[in-house]
């Protein structure tokens, strides 16, 4: 086992590559693969329904290097995606019946056609999720951002660890609690979680640790009870999300010995009900080179659709991605354990 765990730790100097990542997640031990497990339930292969969310990674750039992100995003990333392949994407939403469109990075609003996108997203009729980390609309030349979106009415998710700083500012960096809070009560002014208003603002709870997220709904009231009491702070709804096993928290895990006993925990904790309700049926998920993706966790592995869906936005086909079989590993028991996880959070 020593020397089992000597070699993981050898592998966990290069996380960046998707091939080292797959090498641990995939090494040979006595769980099912998630296939076997899934299929196990009665439903089949695991295939998609009709697409009702464009998940759209705008680049892996940001102003943060949070220790859970699963994106490996930093500021020294340069991978962003182009102009022309965001309009790729809007040929492609100006003829479908896809209604959300959900933005991700990195920090998406650091793509410098950002506001162009949002406005011609939203020009289609089609509602925009924006997944921000807060800190960035306090930055210089992005104080404006949070008005373009209340603007454009934009549903805005955000990471908050924890309701307390000291957890928070242990994943996300020193001062990023305080930072939040100002971001918030900026959001708030606008009416970004107000009671009738049609601005909405989420939170995103992600484990500090090796462990799975505690209740969504018992988690929710305490932070709107302790944000409200403590900083004169609302918000709409808090989504619990399991850490998947992979880029610098597949690092965390091997560094700190943590990595067979949080696999086992996953695939002993898979749930028939979460397992019928995976994101992944109804989402395509875009990478900033125009790939396309299964979920948002297979784009990081590089794992692309398959079985006879077109890859890439260029060769784009509703008709051949819906009802596709989806690409499966064993970082896939992330989204079924417990009461399972989406980027919508818990889903059972």
């Amino acid at each position: 086992m020593e020397q089992r765990h000597k070699s993981m730790k050898a592998f966990g100097e290069n996380l960046s590559n998707a091939n080292e990542q797959l090498k641990i997640i995939n090494q040979e031990n006595d769980y099912p693969h998630f296939n076997e497990k899934y299929e196990a339930i009665g439903e089949g292969p695991l295939t998609t329904s009709e697409i009702e969310i464009f998940q759209i990674n705008l680049g892996k750039m940001c102003n943060m290097v949070c220790k859970h992100c699963h994106v490996d995003a930093g500021p020294d990333r340069k991978e962003i995606m182009t102009k022309e392949t965001l309009q790729l994407c809007l040929n492609i939403l100006a003829k479908s019946k896809i209604k959300k469109v959900d933005l991700t990075g990195g920090a998406p609003e650091l793509n410098p056609n950002f506001k162009w996108f949002v406005s011609e997203v939203r020009k289609l009729d089609k509602h925009v999720m924006v997944r921000s980390n807060l800190t960035i609309l306090l930055e210089k030349k992005f104080e404006d951002y949070a008005q373009f979106m209340a603007d454009n009415k934009v549903e805005i998710i955000s990471s908050l660890p924890y309701y307390k700083a000291n957890f928070t500012d242990k994943q996300r960096g020193d001062g990023t609690f305080n930072k939040s809070i100002v971001a918030m009560k900026l959001l708030n002014d606008l009416g970004y979680g107000k009671e009738n208003s049609d601005l909405i603002l989420n939170l995103v709870y992600n484990p500090i640790g090796a462990f799975l997220p505690p209740s969504q709904a018992s988690l929710e009231n305490d932070y709107k009870r302790e944000l409200l009491k403590n900083h004169g702070l609302v918000f709409n709804n808090l989504f619990t999300i399991t850490n998947m096993p992979i880029s610098r928290y597949l690092d965390y895990l091997i560094t700190s010995g943590n990595y067979e006993n949080y696999m086992t925990k996953l695939v002993n904790s898979f749930n028939p009900i979460a397992a019928k309700n995976v994101m992944c049926k109804f989402t395509l998920s875009v990478s900033w080179d125009g790939y396309l993706y299964d979920c948002d966790f297979n784009q990081m592995l590089e794992m692309t659709v398959n079985h006879g869906a077109p890859k890439h936005l260029k060769d784009f086909d509703e008709n051949l991605l819906t009802g596709r079989k989806i690409v499966t590993g064993q970082h896939c028991y992330g989204c079924t354990a417990g009461a399972g996880s989406s980027c919508g959070g818990e889903i059972s």
